[in-house]
């Protein structure tokens, strides 16, 4: 699948943007609030929502950008004992199941966000399919980014730092 390496990079890049994009608008939403709270006495009812929505996406979208990038936490007691090619299969596997848990996650936030279709948000009034969307996104994504890394030529086995000395 040769074009699946460019299809995961690009998505990978439009996804550390709008991440980027999204924790730099929830800051300034918080800001906001404080400074209008605590300054003006005057409270926005809708900061606090907006800050809410842009968070969601930071945390989901970091969390497929994980799996892209192999941010993960792991034992590796069992697969640093076997051979290279030992290892490369358990990175594959376990980049498979990564891949099989974003499907699962974007199937079942897809009926998540059909149940929930038609709401809207309290404060800001805005469709609630926007949030509820984010987790089929997200879970999307994660099925991507699994399934390049677990077919990407040569494995994907993390780089090995030198011993100190």
């Amino acid at each position: 699948m040769p074009v699946l390496g460019p299809l995961a990079r690009g998505a990978a890049w439009l996804t550390r943007a709008s991440i980027g994009l999204a924790a730099a608008l929830m800051l300034a939403a918080i800001t906001y609030q404080v400074v209008m709270r605590y300054v003006f006495g005057d409270t926005p009812s809708w900061s606090e929502e907006l800050a809410v929505l842009l968070f969601s996406w930071t945390v989901l979208g970091g969390l497929a950008l994980g799996v892209h990038e192999g941010w993960h936490v792991r034992l590796t007691l069992l697969p640093e004992r076997l051979p290279r090619g030992g290892r490369i299969l358990a990175e594959r596997l376990t980049d498979a199941v990564t891949a099989a848990l974003g499907l699962f996650l974007a199937w079942s936030g897809w009926r998540f966000l059909d149940i929930t279709a038609g709401s809207v948000s309290a404060a800001i009034g805005y469709p609630i399919e926007i949030l509820n969307a984010l987790a089929p996104v997200a879970g999307a994504l994660m099925a991507l980014f699994g399934l390049e890394r677990a077919l990407r030529p040569g494995g994907a086995l993390p780089v090995e730092e030198p011993p100190a000395a």
